[in-house]
């Protein structure tokens, strides 16, 4: 059983005249990013790797998220990742290595939320809920996925946890 986490990253600023790539966190999304990782730090939600997409929101994101664990976990910035399908985040996963357990990917929508649908089999309730088809800023969503990393398939796997701040009672807005 492998373990696929989906962090999107937290709210960024608008674009206004700077490139989208170089969109920092807003002040929401530095409140939101400390809650969304003391949830997972406290569900034992720490990755073997964590991929993260070269955007300066997603890196802020993963800078604010990482310190939550006690071991900082590995990582490192991946370029695919950035405007990514759900079809090519698929591809990002299944090369991962096998003695990966745990994957952590940082980055956008819609790719996320399509990759969620793509995957997706089965869930716990509230989870499927929550959920709903759409991943808003700084939500997190859990997948468990049968086999090795090669061999993951659309529908194979069970959404665990998906939650947002707003669904902690963490929201400040």
């Amino acid at each position: 059983m492998r373990r696929l986490i989906l962090l999107r990253h937290a709210k960024a600023v608008p674009q206004g005249d700077m490139d989208d790539e170089e969109r920092p966190l807003a002040p929401r999304g530095r409140r939101d990013t400390p809650k969304i990782a003391e949830f997972a730090a406290a569900q034992a939600l720490a990755p073997d790797l964590a991929l993260v997409s070269p955007s300066q929101r997603t890196r802020e994101t993963w800078e604010l998220f990482a310190p939550a664990f006690r071991k900082a976990p590995r990582h490192r910035l991946e370029p695919r990742i950035y405007a990514a399908s759900s079809e090519r985040l698929l591809y990002l996963v299944r090369e991962t290595d096998n003695a990966v357990q745990t994957l952590l990917l940082v980055g956008h929508n819609p790719g996320f939320e399509d990759l969620v649908r793509l995957l997706a089999g089965a869930g716990e309730t509230g989870a499927l809920i929550r959920f709903g088809g759409s991943m808003p800023t700084a939500s997190l969503a859990v997948l468990d996925l049968p086999g090795n990393w090669e061999d993951v398939e659309p529908r194979t796997g069970r959404l665990e946890i998906f939650v947002t701040p707003k669904s902690l009672g963490k929201d400040d807005d």
